[in-house]
């Protein structure tokens, strides 16, 4: 035995290469059966598959240039790491934009800016921004609720995200005052850190399942109960990563944790249908949410993403005609993306959000009821200036998503649905999400909002207005494809949105139905961003 030692011992470590090389060799000629390159290159074709691996990695960090990476460019995620750091999120020289590309928007300021006085509430509460409207005013509600913050969390689920990565949200959303959608996947404890709470379901209804898999409105009824937090339900009809696709929850994925939040059963597959069972028209699906407003007390909207309109028209008809239907709209554009979903649905269905915001307003515009909804937008709007402009065009709220979790740490590996997230955000692997300290990823949250609050407070003076819901469709114009190189986007899209019924700030503030910490009767002392501004209106 020591002299075989002693043999193997003494080969030099190039002989055990090339030992190793042959044996590569070998195996792929005579045994990869799955792999022609590999059979035809042996040894030199794994570097093919290897490259391949690390495709993203390389465009996004040697490839790609600053302003052409998709979903998000570097520029893009620079500016949200920047703000959720607490760093300088300015740029200098000048912009490296193609301002000359089709659909590129330009905001049109005004000639002189509004002017606040010092006693102002901004020069107080220089990050305060609530929503113009109230949802639920209309229909009477017994809960109305207007949201203290006009960006807030969109609707992804935990399962999709893990325990450290929902309570970093949860926490950053209550220092911001935003509010924490919870996505399809049930109400968890990583909810409940003390932000206000928008409850979702799908067509799974997770967490409001009854044991047959149908809606459970006793289940439902026992969580807004148990959960005062809970100030709005959402029911999704579809999102904008794949509208109208059911999906599957593999029996390898659901935890006991998973299982008693979303009442299905461990060890079996679960599947979220393409449909409701709960209502199969539009007239149905009014009676479901009048049924829920009336038994829980809340506001109820839905959620979709937009293709054909005639559903939309049926709805808008029924609305006009009884005065019954959803307090608030959420447009998911279909460049949306939390969801994993096939390419040809993520590439192809459903329409991008500035074409379905439009031909979705256009619809309640007609029917004269714009003012009862409350229109949330959500589809990469989640700065300032692509704000700016849904807000223009009659969205009330911005929700935001792949934001949020960029601001938490996400690095676009788009390695979500393989359960092998880097950063440890969209995987339940305990060593990777060891990473996330939650202390700190919330104050990126809470950072994250304030800077973006900040500049649309200082986008909306330049303008000439107190606060952004006074946009209309002419403060922007955006470049199109034809010899009118630019237009307003009321010139574009034929229409001119319905003014919103904002009389001041001070207003909002003493609003009786103001989320938050605000509607406690008290401000949380939140740590802002400090900037080289001591507020958002320099006095100077």
């Amino acid at each position: 035995m020591n002299d075989l030692l002693d043999i193997l011992g003494s080969i030099p470590w190039w002989a055990w290469v090339l030992i190793f090389l042959v044996l590569v060799t070998i195996k792929d000629i005579f045994f990869s059966k799955e792999h022609i390159i590999k059979h035809n290159f042996p040894v030199v074709g794994h570097l093919r598959y290897f490259l391949e691996s690390i495709g993203p990695e390389l465009r996004q960090y040697i490839v790609a240039s600053d302003r052409e990476e998709l979903p998000f460019n570097r520029n893009e995620r620079g500016w949200i790491y920047a703000s959720a750091k607490n760093e300088n999120n300015y740029e200098s020289f000048g912009t490296d934009e193609d301002i000359y590309r089709t659909n590129y928007i330009f905001i049109n300021n005004s000639m002189l800016a509004y002017k606040l006085e010092k006693s102002h509430p901004n020069f107080e509460h220089p990050y305060f921004i609530a929503c113009a409207k109230v949802m639920g005013s209309f229909n009477k509600t017994r809960r109305p609720y207007r949201p203290t913050s006009i960006i807030n969390v969109s609707a992804i689920s935990f399962g999709s995200l893990y325990a450290k990565a929902v309570e970093s949200l949860n926490k950053g959303c209550l220092l911001a005052n935003a509010y924490h959608n919870t996505g399809k996947g049930g109400l968890s404890p990583y909810h409940k850190m003390g932000a206000d709470v928008v409850f979702h379901f799908g067509t799974g209804y997770f967490g409001v399942r009854g044991d047959d898999g149908n809606f459970s409105m006793d289940k439902l009824l026992k969580l807004v109960k148990e959960n005062p937090q809970v100030r709005a339900i959402e029911v999704k009809l579809s999102q904008g990563a794949k509208p109208g696709k059911g999906g599957v929850l593999p029996a390898s994925k659901i935890t006991q944790e998973i299982a008693e939040i979303r009442h299905v059963p461990l060890g079996k597959d679960i599947l979220s249908p393409p449909t409701h069972s709960a209502f199969i028209n539009v007239a149905e699906m009014v009676d479901f949410i009048e049924e829920i407003a009336e038994a829980t007390g809340l506001p109820v909207g839905i959620k979709s993403a937009i293709g054909h309109l005639k559903q939309w028209e049926e709805l808008a008809q029924i609305m006009k005609e009884t005065n019954r239907g959803p307090d608030f709209i959420t447009v998911d554009g279909g460049e949306g993306g939390t969801g994993a979903a096939p390419p040809s649905f993520a590439d192809h269905v459903s329409l991008p959000f500035i074409n379905a915001f439009t031909n979705l307003y256009n619809v309640f515009l007609k029917q004269g009821i714009t003012e009862r909804i409350v229109f949330i937008a959500s589809g990469k709007l989640g700065f300032p200036d692509k704000a700016a402009m849904a807000l223009a065009m009659g969205a009330d709220c911005i929700n935001v998503a792949r934001e949020a979790m960029i601001s938490i740490g996400c690095i676009q590996a788009q390695a979500c649905h393989n359960n092998t997230c880097p950063t440890g955000i969209t995987t339940h692997n305990r060593w990777l999400q060891a990473g996330i300290n939650v202390k700190d990823k919330a104050d990126r949250v809470n950072f994250y909002f304030t800077k973006f609050k900040k500049e649309l407070l200082e986008i909306t003076p330049a303008c000439g207005y107190e606060h952004p819901s006074q946009f209309t469709m002419d403060d922007v114009d955006i470049n199109l494809s034809d010899k009118n190189i630019t237009k307003t986007l009321a010139s574009t899209f034929k229409y001119q949105k319905t003014r919103v019924p904002f009389t001041s700030v001070q207003a909002h503030m003493d609003c009786p139905y103001l989320g938050g910490t605000y509607s406690k009767g008290k401000e949380v002392k939140t740590k802002e961003a400090e900037t080289e501004e001591t507020s958002v209106y320099n006095t100077n």
